[in-house]
């Protein structure tokens, strides 16, 4: 079988190089034991302000497994990785995307291919333990997890985009049109035998993380307005429940009415006023978070754009 790795790069030049040697020295394994005839390591530079692109330049000169796609502008993480995908579907057999800052156990990537030879077209790498992280990068991330599944998601629990997928599940996934992508779990509906492999997460071997808090929080708001209608369901909910409470305080107001027994109460006016304002204007952000989806899908401009493929 021939196998092509995918690495989204973005920024990585301090990295580049050690990823490189670790990759071949795996794949160097792998044809040794006869697990692989032949391997290809795909690096596709995410629009980088760096030297990347010059470093993948330089490596597929003096490596045979390097080959590179430089996209024309920074389209994110996930359309970096849907370009490594869709460039190496019709070129191998099985396709392991990973990041490249060696957070994810290369040496499990044998364990994949064994499990793709015993009929499996996904195996997910899953982490076992996030010890390298922080204790807020760790909770933020399974709480992710946790808020997925509650919201009915269909995701694998701390996995994140370490996972090899067989040719014919590479290319039903490309089939997938939408632009909002949260590939972890689009691979997820696919359907076909899966299985899992843990292995400990590392620490960065070098250069900073290219998820600060920020982008976190969006890619959360992607993969739940992406595959979730939860939070509609919830404003509705919501809304029933201040309906039903509004209706409680107008018998209330009628009776004490009635009884001779109003007070004015500026202070419980506004509060009220406050919050059902609050309401409105959270149930139409989230409304609109949703169209904006709708509005990024109709317009179907290109995922990406390759500048040059070596």
């Amino acid at each position: 079988m021939k196998l092509n790795i995918v690495v989204p790069c973005y920024n990585e030049e301090a990295v580049l190089l050690e990823t490189t040697k670790q990759l071949s020295m795996l794949m160097d394994l792998l044809i040794e034991k006869g697990k692989i005839k032949a391997c290809d390591i795909v690096y596709v530079d995410d629009g980088s302000q760096d030297s990347t692109w010059t470093l993948i330049e330089q490596l597929k000169a003096e490596n045979k497994y390097v080959h590179g796609l430089k996209l024309a502008h920074n389209v994110g993480h996930q359309h970096a990785l849907w370009a490594g995908l869709e460039w190496s579907a019709d070129r191998c057999d099985a396709i392991v995307s990973i990041d490249a800052d060696l957070q994810d156990d290369i040496s499990v990537i044998e364990q994949m291919v064994d499990e793709y030879k015993n009929g499996c077209d996904v195996v997910f790498g899953v982490r076992k333990e996030r010890k390298t992280d922080t204790a807020f990068k760790r909770w933020t991330a399974l709480g992710f997890y946790s808020l997925m599944q509650k919201m009915g998601v269909d995701i694998v629990y701390n996995h994140a985009d370490f996972r090899l997928t067989s040719q014919r599940a590479t290319k039903e996934l490309m089939l997938y049109p939408e632009r909002n992508m949260f590939v972890r779990g689009m691979v997820k509906l696919l359907g076909y035998k899966t299985s899992e492999v843990y292995y400990d997460r590392k620490e960065r071997f070098a250069g900073e993380s290219k998820y600060p808090l920020k982008k976190m929080i969006n890619f959360a708001l992607d993969g739940i307005t992406s595959f979730s209608v939860q939070p509609l369901r919830l404003i509705t909910s919501f809304g029933f429940i201040v309906m039903v409470l509004s209706i409680v305080a107008a018998i209330y107001a009628l009776v004490s009415y009635i009884c001779g027994n109003v007070v004015a109460g500026w202070t419980s006016m506004l509060i009220s006023l406050w919050f059902i304002g609050g309401v409105i204007l959270l149930s139409l952000g989230v409304i609109g978070e949703y169209i904006g989806k709708i509005y990024t899908e109709v317009k179907r401009r290109p995922r990406y754009i390759i500048e040059e493929a070596i």
